[in-house]
């Protein structure tokens, strides 16, 4: 399993496992491979709301799909960080998709923004996430879980 988007701005199934951001969005990139605690999804282009749902979507798929309990996410999108509303509003996207069983380590190594929004809203959503500006302390936490 290895899933590509890349930012040609495809529409729809594309050879393989590969598939193509809709039309309008700005260059998103994201590679979704196997990753001993589950999924490793590594994102790229504009941070703008619009991508980070659009990511998510395929890395729920793929959870679902592999029945993965982990997800490390490295993120690598740039711009501004997105606003508390729309943290709020990519949570709201995500409930009832099933992140409410899955750990997600967050690396975020441009930089961590404003990550508390992201983590605050994460837990009040019933989703274990936790954000990281090293990728190696994200991989630990999610491969050795508190006990």
């Amino acid at each position: 399993m290895d899933t590509y988007v890349g930012p040609e701005r495809r529409h729809g199934h594309a050879d393989g496992n590969r598939r193509g951001a809709p039309v309008g969005h700005d260059a998103l990139s994201i590679s979704i491979r196997p990753h001993p605690a589950g999924l490793r999804a590594e994102v790229g282009g504009e941070g703008t709301l619009e991508n980070t749902i659009a990511s998510w979507h395929l890395i729920v798929d793929h959870v679902r799909r592999h029945q993965a309990r982990g997800v490390l996410l490295v993120d690598h999108m740039t711009g501004p960080a997105l606003s508390p509303e729309q943290w709020r509003a990519l949570v709201a996207a995500m409930d009832g998709q099933g992140l409410e069983h899955v750990r997600i380590a967050h690396a975020k190594p441009n930089g961590l923004q404003e990550v508390e929004y992201c983590e605050i809203y994460a837990l009040e959503g019933g989703i274990n996430a936790r954000v990281f500006e090293d990728e190696r302390l994200a991989d630990l936490w999610l491969r050795h879980p508190e006990r």
